[in-house]
This record gives structure tokens, sequence and C-alpha cells, in this order.
């Protein structure tokens, strides 16, 4: 018996009554596609990418924002290297980046774990842990203010009941302000965190922690088995912007200590604020923004490479 060759179908043609054929209804949603998605990518281009390009040029010139930027070669960067100012501001960065990650990561990942289970009143505790994020940062650094406070503080007050009379100085000495900075930092974004490692929580498969536990896996076994590995994807992308996050920090130190005292709770972002907008450096702040930018790409590689290592 002899098998017929089947042909591939042709595109379909423009019915009687009117109806659009395939290539035509595939030409239109390329059409309506490309003109949804348009706007935002103009408005990438011409409010992102353009500054981004342009801050290559502008981080090798001088430039006070009068005029055209006039290229000066390495000149800013021999400056950045012999700048006092820009050293302390960048191990500054680096100590609240290195504590803050761990401790919001750790913490967003226990109470996502905990408002998972069937706990009563879960839909509140969510509710009272993500409502710090949403609160105005002003307001918040205020209200910490007055609770850091020295003498009158309900945090001091209750750290001397444990401990006969000594409490740290917190916002007011150069020791402290930073812990006390990372702590408000903590507070506030570990409820936004735990939302995104909640929803991923939510997506792993019942029928695994059912088939381990009748495999006589205990609680802490079936976390390091099936939780972790199931969420490392979402662990992932939440390391990566808390840590972009954290490297760019500067409305939460600008209003809680405006960097002091001294030079305790001096950020790049707040140095490279000062530079363009109080001193009118912005070559200088442009060479500034660019190792901030190196930074947070460099820590970001390290990311990639290490979770994609570990998903081989």
């Amino acid at each position: 018996m002899t098998e017929v060759a089947s042909k591939p179908a042709a595109p379909a043609k423009k019915s009687k009554g009117g109806e659009l054929t395939t290539n035509a209804i595939g030409r239109r949603n390329l059409r309506n596609g490309l003109l949804f998605i348009a706007p935002n990518f103009i408005g990438f281009l011409f409010l992102v990418l353009g500054p981004v390009l342009s801050l290559f040029y502008v981080a090798f010139s001088k430039w006070s924002a009068f005029g055209f930027p006039q290229f000066n070669g390495l000149t800013n960067w021999q400056r950045m290297a012999h700048d006092s100012q820009f050293w302390a501001s960048f191990w500054q960065t680096i100590y609240y980046a290195v504590v803050h990650i761990p401790l919001t990561l750790i913490l967003a990942f226990a109470l996502a774990v905990i408002l998972n289970s069937k706990l009563k009143g879960k839909a509140f505790f969510r509710t009272v842990a993500f409502f710090p994020y949403i609160t105005s940062i002003v307001a918040a650094a205020q209200v910490w203010n007055m609770l850091f406070d020295p003498n009158a503080g309900v945090v001091n007050q209750f750290i001397r009941f444990f401990t006969r009379g000594w409490a740290p100085g917190w916002l007011s000495t150069t020791e402290w302000a930073m812990p006390a900075v990372i702590i408000v930092g903590t507070w506030r974004e570990v409820g936004y965190f735990m939302i995104l490692l909640l929803a991923g929580l939510q997506t792993i498969p019942h029928e695994l922690y059912e088939a381990a536990e009748v495999d006589g896996a205990n609680g802490w076994q079936r976390f390091w088995k099936i939780t972790v590995p199931c969420m490392r994807p979402t662990l992932f992308f939440v390391m990566v912007t808390l840590t972009i996050g954290s490297f760019k920090i500067l409305d939460l130190t600008l209003v809680m200590t405006n960097g002091g005292p001294g030079t305790s709770t001096y950020v790049l972002a707040q140095y490279v604020y000062e530079q363009a907008f109080d001193r009118g450096n912005y070559g200088y702040s442009g060479s500034v923004s660019l190792v901030l930018f190196a930074l947070c790409m460099v820590v970001t590689i390290i990311q990639f490479v290490y979770n994609n290592a570990k998903e081989k």
C-alpha cells in the first residue's frame, strides 16, 4: 500500500464572509503588541538607557551642568583614589549591605514560612508585616528617631530594664548609628520580601511534603530538602533585588542621620547626590556613580554565576 505524502496546510485565505486569514491575524497581533510596548520602550530608551550611556562619558569629563562636558581623562578617578570622603562612604555602603542583606533575607524567609502555615489570623499578620513598606519613610524615620532617643526613647528604656542602666547611644554615636539605620531598614523592607517569598512558597506542591512525611522525614529535613531547593528561583530574585536596593540606600540615611554622626552613616548614594546637586561637580559625581554601578553589577554577576552552578 502506497503512503500518501502529507502536504503542509496552506495559509487560510480570506473567506467570503470577510474573515481575516491566519497571516493577517498574525500581522495584526504583532502590530498591536508593538503599539502596546512602544510607550514603555520609548520611555526606557530616553529616560534610562540614554542617561546610563551618557554617564560613561560624563564620568571622564569635567562638567558643572553649564555648557558641555569637557573630557579630562582619568582626572576624576585620580581624585577619587585620594578622596577620604569617598572611601568612607564606600566602606559604609559595604557595611550596610553586608549586614542588611542576610538579616532581611533570613527574617523575610522565616516570616514567610510561618505565615504560610496553618496559623490563625495569618491574613492580619501578613498585612501588619507589609504595612511598614508602604509607610512614608519620612514619618517612619521621625518616629524611629524618637524611639532611639538615648535618654527618653522607648528602646533604651526597655534595654536598661535588662542591663541595669546601660544602653547604646544609637544615632548619637558613631558605633551605633549604622546598626540603628540597619534595624529600621530591615523593619521597613522585610514585609515586602516576605510577600514575594510567600508567593513562592505557595507554588510548591503539597504532595512533595506528604511524600517526604510518609518516608519519615522530619520538619527540618523537609525544609532543607524540599522548601529551599524549590524556592531557589524566588530566593535568587529576592537576593538580587535586595542587593541592588541595599547598595543604593539613600532616603533612610538622609532622613534619619544625614550621614552622621561624622561619616558613620555616609553612603555612596548620598555622596553622589551632594557632589552633583550641592557642589555642582556633575563629572566627578558621574565617576562615583559609575563605581556604584560597577559594585552592583559585580555582586549581581557573582550571584548569577553561583545560582547557575547550583542549578546544574
